[in-house]
Formats: C-alpha cells, sequence, structure tokens
C-alpha cells in the first residue's frame, strides 16, 4: 500500500464562533498525531483548502490552516472551491504522480466535502481509508454533530458500486499501520 494523507478543509474559520464544528480541539490532536506519523513513514500528507466568498475568502484569517495543526515545508496543499477536493483542482493528477494508490482521509465537513471527496476518489479508482475519529461536522438542524459522523461512518464503507471501499479505522489503528 502506497497511502497519502489528505487533510480536507481544517480552517480557521471552521473551527472558531458559533459554527465551530464539533471537538475541533481533538480533531486537531488526532490530525497533528497522523500528520506526524505520516511524516515519519514518508507518507505525502496533503492539506486541502476551501475558498469561497464568504469567511474563508482565499488568503483571509478564516482561511488559513486553523491554530494548532503543524504544517510542515515538505507536505502538499490543494486549494478547491466545491465539496469535491478533486473538482477542477491538481489533486488527481498530484496523486498519480505520487503513485499513491490509497487515501487516508480526515478532516471537515463530514456531510459536505468528506462525504463528496471518498466518493469521488472511490469513482476514480482509489480505495479510502476514513480516520472514523478524525472527521467532523457542525451538524445541522436535524442532526447533532455526532449522528452525522456515525452516519457517514456507516453510510461510506457501505458503498460497494465503484469497486474499491471505504473502510473506517480510529486514529490509533491507522498510526499503528502507518508505523508498521
Amino acid at each position: 500500500m502506497k497511502p497519502a494523507l489528505l487533510i480536507i478543509d481544517m480552517q480557521q474559520a471552521l473551527c472558531e464562533g458559533s459554527g465551530a464544528a464539533f471537538a475541533c480541539a481533538r480533531i486537531i490532536e488526532r490530525i497533528n498525531a497522523l500528520a506526524h506519523t505520516a511524516r515519519a513513514a514518508h507518507v505525502p500528507v496533503i492539506w486541502v483548502q476551501h475558498a469561497d466568498s464568504s469567511q474563508l475568502r482565499d488568503g483571509s484569517p478564516g482561511w488559513q490552516i486553523a491554530q494548532g495543526l503543524t504544517v510542515d515545508a515538505s507536505d502538499h496543499r490543494v486549494p478547491k472551491t466545491t465539496p469535491d477536493s478533486f473538482n477542477r483542482t491538481h489533486l488527481e493528477a498530484l496523486l498519480k504522480e505520487l503513485a499513491v494508490d490509497t487515501l487516508i482521509v480526515c478532516g471537515m465537513h463530514t456531510e459536505f466535502c468528506v462525504d463528496t471527496t471518498c466518493r469521488r476518489a472511490l469513482a476514480l479508482g482509489w480505495p479510502v481509508i476514513l480516520a472514523q475519529d478524525a472527521h467532523t461536522s457542525a451538524g445541522n438542524l436535524v442532526l447533532t454533530p455526532e449522528q452525522v459522523i456515525a452516519h457517514h461512518n456507516s453510510t461510506l464503507t457501505a458503498i460497494s458500486s465503484f469497486g474499491p471501499r471505504v473502510q473506517t479505522w480510529p486514529t490509533e489503528a491507522i498510526l499503528r499501520a502507518l508505523r508498521a
């Protein structure tokens, strides 16, 4: 397996204020552990950053990687403008250039960018390991953040029609696999 760690939309504006995603501090700790261990194992780390005309305006304070996350000069960056990390970005070309055959996915928002990117990865032929406890949501009027996360952990693993599959692993299991 030649994985890459894909960290989706862990941006400052999504981690603060009344619209902050659930358990950001805990998610940041887990993502830092994943990124540190991935780098030590020579696994590429890719930061995806969403930009739009709201608090995520390109270059604005809210658009920046969330405080507390550690970004290394060797890490890759992929800007995007839709929930799909592949749509109108260089992500697919980058993964091919790096000879990646599996994606380890974490970040936010579970029901938007994490979900869409996982499904698109499957459609493009990449199996996904979703860090089941390292993606998050702000929830919505119907579901709590915990329900959104649990729902997607269950739903994404049930998709079989693409060929490649999504597996959910706890962060600790991913860390052990990266260290092996």
